[in-house]
């Protein structure tokens, strides 16, 4: 009777033990399991996505600063191949003054989902957007593969040593008109070096930023670069050449 007993009692802390596991397998998978690349980055052929371009520029030799706004369209094209055979797509990147004109093409890139990343190549470029799993605080280097361009063009030194970190993964977000219920933002670089309050002191700032929604993809995007130089006599000063901002606002998708 007492080796029954006790074989009974391990049988039925086995069956326990085997529920609970199965129970947080189970939680863990409902947690994670729309939290893919394919989800917040869905590629197919004829999506699109419309924003609100605002270009902050500056003029009169660095002096004063201009906003130009344009809408953008990303335009998912068709599938093709990268240069080492893996599927891949191709966008349109098009651009038109208002919704009165016609779309006019800008330029075009390539979007690849490897399962483990997203790769967004553009002239040449590579940037890593987005890497797997998703989950808050998970940086990684978004701008590695652009070490070589950065050692030739000396003056994209801003770009180098970038950790992307994802943040408010499923969380809500308003943008534009829309307010978005499982979203994500990465935050790319928010740098600054000098003096930025002080007009008579160099100071540099770097800020980029995007987020995604499910099922829809990119729905914002903040770019701002300044690099501000001092007068030699102390005096005032001006931004210097290369300084410029973006940011999207979706305003449209499919």
């Amino acid at each position: 009777m007492k080796n029954k007993k006790v074989s009974f009692t391990c049988g039925f802390l086995y069956f326990i033990c085997s529920m609970l596991l199965l129970i947080s397998c189970k939680k863990s998978s409902d947690t994670f399991s729309t939290q893919t690349l394919n989800d917040y980055y869905p590629l197919q052929t004829g999506k699109y996505i419309t924003y609100q371009l605002d270009s902050l520029v500056y003029i009169s030799f660095g002096t004063r600063d201009s906003v130009i706004t344009n809408e953008l369209k990303y335009q998912v094209d068709s599938l093709i191949t990268d240069n080492n055979g893996r599927p891949a797509y191709r966008v349109f990147r098009l651009i038109r003054k208002n919704q009165q004109d016609a779309w006019r093409p800008e330029s075009t890139f390539m979007v690849l989902n490897t399962g483990m990343n997203i790769e967004f190549v553009e002239d040449n470029l590579k940037y890593i957007k987005m890497t797997a799993p998703i989950q808050n605080d998970k940086s990684w280097k978004g701008n590695c593969y652009l070490s070589n361009f950065i050692i030739n063009n000396p003056s994209y030194n801003y770009l180098d040593n970038w950790d992307y970190t994802y943040s408010n993964v499923g969380g809500q977000e308003v943008v534009g008109n829309y307010t978005l219920a499982n979203t994500l933002t990465i935050n790319q670089r928010n740098e600054s070096d000098g003096l930025p309050d002080n007009p008579d002191a160099y100071s540099e700032i770097v800020f980029a930023q995007e987020k995604y929604a499910q099922g829809i993809g990119m729905v914002y995007k903040k770019f701002f670069r300044k690099e501000y130089q001092p007068n030699s006599n102390g005096t005032g000063g001006n931004v210097a050449d290369g300084s410029y901002g973006v940011e999207y606002t979706m305003i449209d998708h499919n």
